[in-house]
């Protein structure tokens, strides 16, 4: 590991640092590359080398290869800072145009405003609009930039036909780029299953830069050649099949060269944002005697939802819950007053408590978006159903750092809580009744069943049956097909949820069967009050399943 880290600054500042670090690395990548293609094209072009006897010529060539080199740079900073502004590590939705006409014929012609949730929307949407406009201006300045160095070696008729024509096709797969990069959703930052150094996460990336560079010039390159040829004038020229090929080979390679900047930016931007922050002070230092887990604890708390800072934290007590890496720093957490331990516990089960209300209301037919009337009615009832489904599990990631690190942090206190500070808590029993809520209301968003049927033994000494749950409209989530996102992201949650259980039941298992044959299980491990989804013999029921590793 590195050397300990200073002072952890505020999350504004952590964001402002790996923005300029990111511009800094970005310019390096395009530098190098702009200066390699110019040395392939100089050396292309020896036979015009009697041309630069005249000492005027050498200056002006000179003085033209700095500008263009300073307007490459600059495109390629401008589209950078793009990148840099639309990213987000949740995915935000936006307005359809048919949710924008929506809005503006209630505005025309109706009283009511539009809600919030609306203006998130629109706000994105907007983002979105002027990232596409940035990347057309970008690739438009950056192809152009490329070969403006070149146009002085064509004849003056044809030079203005030239530029006009790169020009067009620089807008075109700039165009191009900027739809593929909304519509794949890759400005979503992707935090890496396992945090390597970043020089060797963006050596392995350069494969799949340069492969993504070559198809996406290819598919640009024939689109803005085919829209060329229903241009008119000064667009289009008739020139010899010779110079037509000749300029063919010659823009296909600057567009490449263009789309490969592009890449190695957007690789370079997941590399840099996504590495792991430190939210501790050094070790060794009074602030790591006295209150090691502040600064974390203030970023999970403070931290606006959605934003880059809180995920960054999330990840940080997730690795520091999960990993022996640092362990004084998971060792302050059971302190003796447990006030550090239950605010941990708190931050990491709010989330997982709001995803399994909402889901629950969904279910339950009581959740109904107010904000897309009209556009909803246009909607069948599964769509808007679907919808809602999208909405709870956009926040995914901080979901799954939350289990995981609620899991990890209640077995890792089996053995490291010297105080006992999480079972007189009582947060054992409150992390297991929150993940098995969590569980049935996702699975229950799947289309299975959740009244289990009472198995022989789980049936007590006075013959208890199980409670039948009402789950709503249950109909229509039978009918709902099980393939697209969200049944993908729902899987991928219930996974998590099952082996983040599994680790606690694991760790505790000879406890809980004790608890069992006495009958104190639910006491002991299932919360006295409502469960936010579901009932307390269903989640007793689903803790026997764990307990003998038959839930699935």
């Amino acid at each position: 590991m590195s050397a300990p880290l200073p002072p952890s600054p505020p999350p504004d500042t952590v964001v402002k640092n790996r923005f300029l670090g990111f511009l800094i690395w970005q310019s390096i990548t395009s530098t190098t590359i702009f200066f390699l293609f110019k040395a392939f094209t100089c050396l292309s072009l020896q036979e015009n080398a009697s041309l630069s006897s005249s000492k005027a010529y050498f200056l002006a060539q000179l003085f033209v290869s700095i500008f263009v080199f300073l307007t490459f740079q600059l495109s390629q900073l401008l589209f950078s800072a793009a990148l840099a502004a639309v990213s987000s590590p949740k995915p935000f939705p936006f307005a359809s145009p048919l949710q924008i006409l929506t809005a503006l014929i209630r505005f025309l012609f109706a009283s009511g405003g539009d809600t919030g949730d609306f203006h998130r929307r629109l706000k994105v949407s907007v983002g979105f609009i002027l990232f596409l406009t940035t990347t057309t201006a970008s690739g438009l300045a950056s192809l152009v930039s490329v070969f403006g160095s070149s146009f002085g070696l064509v004849e003056d008729g044809d030079m203005m036909r030239l530029i006009w024509r790169v020009g067009f096709r620089g807008f075109v797969i700039g165009l191009v780029y900027g739809l593929f990069y909304v519509y794949k959703k890759r400005w979503i930052l992707e935090f890496p299953i396992i945090q390597r150094p970043p020089f060797f996460r963006f050596k392995m990336g350069l494969p799949s830069a340069i492969k993504n560079a070559l198809k996406l010039s290819s598919a640009a390159h024939l689109i803005s050649a085919v829209l060329l040829m229903f241009l008119p004038e000064p667009f289009n020229s008739h020139m010899t099949t010779g110079k037509f090929f000749s300029e063919q080979i010659i823009i296909y390679i600057g567009s490449f060269l263009v789309f490969l900047c592009w890449e190695l930016s957007h690789h370079l931007h997941q590399v840099v944002y996504t590495k792991r922050f430190i939210f501790a002070p050094p070790k060794g230092s009074a602030a790591a005697e006295t209150n090691p887990s502040e600064p974390l604890l203030e970023a999970l708390e403070e931290s606006p939802p959605g934003t880059l800072p809180l995920y960054l934290a999330y990840l940080d007590l997730c690795m520091v819950c999960e990993n022996n890496v640092d362990t004084w720093r998971r060792a302050a957490v059971f302190e003796e007053t447990s006030e550090t331990y239950k605010r941990v516990i708190a931050v990491c089960l709010t989330p997982l408590e709001q995803l399994t209300c909402i889901l629950g209301e969904a279910l339950e037919g009581g959740s109904v978006d107010k904000g897309y009337h009209l556009s909803c009615q246009l909607q069948s009832p599964l769509e808007t159903l679907n919808s809602k489904y999208c909405e709870a599990f956009r926040n995914f990631q901080q979901y799954s750092w939350c289990a995981r690190s609620a899991a990890a942090l209640t077995a890792r206190s089996y053995k490291e809580d010297r105080y006992g500070v999480a079972q007189l808590s009582g947060s054992n029993a409150t992390v297991i009744s929150t993940l098995l809520s969590c569980l049935l209301a996702v699975e229950a968003s799947m289309g299975k069943k959740t009244n289990l049927q009472p198995l022989n033994q789980f049936i007590g000494p006075a013959n208890i049956k199980w409670a039948t749950m009402n789950v709503g409209r249950r109909d229509v989530l039978m009918a709902k097909k099980k393939s697209g996102p969200v049944h993908s992201e729902s899987f991928a949650m219930s996974d998590v949820l099952r082996t983040s259980i599994y680790i606690i039941v694991s760790t505790f298992q000879n406890e809980m069967i004790s608890s069992a044959k006495s009958g104190l299980l639910e006491k002991d491990w299932i919360i006295s009050s409502k469960p936010s989804f579901g009932t307390h013999e269903l989640l007793q029921q689903k803790l026997r399943l764990f307990l003998d590793f038959q839930a699935s």
